[in-house]
C-alpha cells in the first residue's frame, strides 16, 4: 500500500497532523477496493449470463421425456450449393477459348489472342462445371436431451419435420418411435 510520510510524522507518532496525513490514503485504499469488488461482480454476472439454461422442450416436445440418446429436430433446412468442379469443363474451356482467341487475333497477337482466350475458357468452363454440379443438401437441427445442438446435412431428403423425434444411427438421424 502506498503511504506518504510527512517531516516529523514516524512510524509510531500518533499526532493529529500524521493521522489526518494518513487519512486520504486509508480512503483511497478503500476506494480501490470497492472498485474491485464491483468489478469482479460485474465480470461473473457478465459470464453467466453466456451460459443460458438448457431448453425444457423444443418444437412442443419436453425433452425429459425422450430416450437418453434422442433429440427432437428443431429446424430443417434446403439450400443448394455449387458443386466442386474436376477440371474437365476448365480443360474444355481452355480448348475451345484457345480455338476461338487463334481465329480472333492475327499476325503477332495471335498467339496472345490464343493465350488469353485459352484462360477466359478455363474460367467460364469452371464456372459452368460448378454450377452444373450443383447440389442440394438437407439441413436438420438437433436438440438432444442434455440441451446440446447439432447440425446433420444430408444430399437426400431424410423425411423429418420440425419436432420429429430421432436418434443417430451410424451417423444419419432416424425417426424414433415414440
Amino acid at each position: 500500500m502506498w503511504q506518504v510520510t510527512f517531516a516529523g510524522c514516524g512510524r509510531d507518532n500518533g499526532s493529529p497532523t500524521c493521522l489526518l496525513a494518513k487519512a486520504p490514503m486509508k480512503l483511497l485504499d478503500a476506494t480501490l477496493l470497492a472498485a474491485m469488488l464491483v468489478a469482479v461482480t460485474a465480470a461473473a454476472r457478465a459470464d453467466d449470463s453466456d451460459h443460458a439454461p438448457a431448453p425444457i422442450e423444443v418444437r412442443g416436445v419436453k425433452l425429459a421425456s425422450v430416450c437418453a440418446a434422442c433429440g427432437v429436430v428443431s429446424d430443417t433446412r434446403v439450400e443448394t450449393r455449387r458443386g466442386s468442379a474436376s477440371g474437365v469443363g476448365a480443360v474444355g474451356g481452355a480448348v475451345v477459348g484457345g480455338i476461338v482467341g487463334h481465329q480472333i487475333g492475327s499476325g503477332g497477337g495471335n498467339t496472345a489472342m490464343t493465350v488469353l482466350g485459352a484462360l477466359g475458357g478455363g474460367l467460364a468452363g469452371n464456372a459452368i462445371e460448378k454450377k452444373a454440379r450443383k447440389v442440394t443438401v438437407w439441413s436438420t437441427i438437433v436438440v438432444f436431451k442434455d440441451g446440446s445442438t447439432q447440425t446433420f446435412e444430408e444430399t437426400s431428403d431424410p423425411d423429418l419435420d420440425d419436432g420429429d423425434v430421432v436418434k443417430v444411427e451410424h451417423g444419419h438421424l432416424v425417426k424414433h418411435a415414440s
